[in-house]
């Protein structure tokens, strides 16, 4: 048993990066557990039911929302390793009391790796799980880890790939609940920068509003470009 990390929602412009966390004998996850990427989204909540059915599983999900991701003073790899040691700090703390009797100290932890360096992209995902964080809490009461990290581990680490499911799962989810507290558009689309239906949406809302909405990441070129956009067609009309 140990545990697996990875998130969901690095690079969209609409919606929050959800990190999430499986702590799992490999087992006992379902035969066809992979990179989310890689399974169709009705299996993908199907598999994400599964995982969490099992009695010997801990999940843990942290949500990274735009406002945070916006903010000046960090940065999107600072943000998916805390984003990922808050799932991880969830994943543990739901465990309880059992963890230490059930695993050697330290928990081995395997990450997918949000940096070009997988070794840098592990010691600063051991640090960030020790640290203090005012959504977390301080990591006091929890066990020691050691943490390795490893490109493409959603595809090569079952445990991994269950928690790339469980973040994709609870972003799709997140997405779907931005989607219905919209009903004035007709679609929001996956939330990438790339995708029409998401390009409309953000275009169609600066039209009515004359600003991003809050689900979208301001900070976001493609936000830049349509509030420019607006602003240099307002002042053509005047």
């Amino acid at each position: 048993m140990y545990l697996g990390v990875d998130e969901a929602g690095k690079g969209p412009v609409l919606g929050p990066m959800v990190a999430a966390a499986v702590l799992a004998d490999p087992a006992d996850l379902p035969v066809d557990v992979d990179d989310s990427k890689r399974i169709a989204p009705s299996r993908r909540e199907s598999i994400e039911g599964a995982i969490r059915e099992v009695d010997d599983v801990a999940v843990g999900v942290a949500f990274v929302e735009p406002a945070e991701i916006d903010r000046s003073d960090t940065d999107m790899n600072t943000l998916t390793v805390c984003g990922q040691a808050r799932a991880i700090r969830a994943a543990l703390d739901a465990r309880g009391d059992t963890v230490a009797a059930d695993l050697d100290e330290p928990v081995r932890v395997v990450a997918d790796a949000g940096d070009t360096s997988e070794a840098r992209f592990a010691r600063r995902l051991d640090k960030f799980v020790a640290a203090p964080d005012p959504d977390a809490g301080d990591g006091a009461d929890l066990p020691a880890v050691d943490v390795s990290a490893f490109h493409g581990a959603d595809e090569d680490d079952s445990v991994v790939g269950a928690a790339s499911v469980v973040a994709k799962v609870a972003r799709d989810e997140r997405m779907a609940a931005i989607d219905a507290d919209h009903p004035a558009y007709d679609d929001l689309g996956s939330g990438y920068p790339s995708d029409p239906a998401t390009r409309e949406f953000l275009r169609a809302y600066v039209d009515d509003h004359g600003d991003v909405p809050d689900c979208a990441r301001r900070s976001w070129a493609t936000c830049d470009d349509l509030l420019a956009a607006a602003e240099q067609s307002g002042l053509d009309e005047f």
